[in-house]
């Protein structure tokens, strides 16, 4: 097989675009259509569902299963290139990490500082985004590591705990919650991260455990945004702590008050997730998850009918 036509697949597979591709591999686009063109000859299959001007771009049954090899030969490519530079030690290099936004936001920082100022010739970049999205760029080997909420979905990830946090119902002051506190939190208007988000995750599982169902809710794209609404008064919602402290002490948000003691409801999980790529040679892709972290959870005030 061609490996340079079954990069080029690979690409405009990965970005869904011709003009992309030939952009992001420095050719014209109809050396990649050639390309195409001459691995499907050489295959005998149909790799991409030729669409109409202005569709999306599709792939075949083929074409999807090819991709899923490409992606593993060529992070396979990347670690064994990651792996001889790591031979040099710590002295030169890049490391990319991928993070939520609360993790970017409030405990990132410090590790941050103190890796740089021990290795300064290591050039660190983070990418922040939900759970879901950073569970993908891990298994595109596009980070070399992620801390991220929730429990990772993909069956090649592996997830180990790394700290605590702590989570609560907050509401805005001026809200009085009635004495049946399950009945009132059925009938508020909830704030919610969009899906994909592993404070979703957490919220929706601990409700429905708890008998409370948002059925009247708004996604909004990020922790902070849904504490800054509440305390506009637009609803309720459940958040991490560090989050909410600032809104709390300037007296904008209230915490309900009664810790949840099941550990299996009072897990908000992190993980750092570090990709072992050759391991792909054997099933698409291995992920090891160095640490992961348990989240406890309040929720001031029983739910008790």
């Amino acid at each position: 097989m061609n490996l340079h036509a079954l990069r080029v697949f690979y690409t405009v597979a990965k970005l869904g675009s011709f003009s992309g591709a030939a952009e992001a591999l420095f050719i014209s686009q109809p050396a990649v259509s050639k390309a195409l063109k001459e691995l499907e000859h050489q295959l005998n299959i149909q790799l991409i569902e030729r669409a109409s001007k202005g569709k999306k771009l599709t792939l075949s049954e083929g074409g999807q299963a090819l991709y899923d090899h490409a992606r593993s030969i060529f992070a396979i490519e990347k670690a064994a290139l990651d792996d001889i530079k790591s031979r040099t030690g710590l002295k030169r290099g890049t490391l990319v990490i991928g993070t939520s936004t609360t993790i970017a936001s409030y405990w990132l920082p410090p590790y941050l500082a103190k890796f740089c100022a021990q290795y300064p010739h290591i050039k660190v970049e983070v990418q922040v985004a939900n759970t879901a999205q950073i569970e993908h760029a891990l298994l595109e080997c596009t980070i070399d590591l992620a801390l991220v909420e929730g429990t990772p979905t993909e069956s090649h990830i592996i997830s180990k705990h790394w700290q605590n946090d702590l989570m609560s119902v907050v509401i805005p002051s001026n809200f009085k919650p009635t004495k049946n506190l399950k009945t009132w939190l059925n009938k508020q208007f909830w704030l919610l991260r969009e899906p994909g988000s592993g404070t979703l995750e957490m919220s929706v599982k601990l409700l429905a455990e708890h008998g409370v169902q948002a059925e009247q809710s708004m996604q909004l794209g990020s922790n902070e945004a849904i504490a800054r609404a509440v305390a506009q008064g637009m609803g309720v919602a459940l958040l991490p702590n560090v989050v909410t402290e600032d809104l709390v002490q300037l007296g904008k948000l209230t915490r309900l008050s009664q810790k949840i003691t099941s550990n299996s409801l009072g897990r908000y999980t992190n993980c750092i997730i570090k990709t072992d790529p050759l391991r792909m040679l054997r099933k698409h892709s291995k992920k090891t998850c160095l640490v992961n972290s348990t989240h406890n959870v309040r929720i001031k005030a029983p739910l008790a009918n």
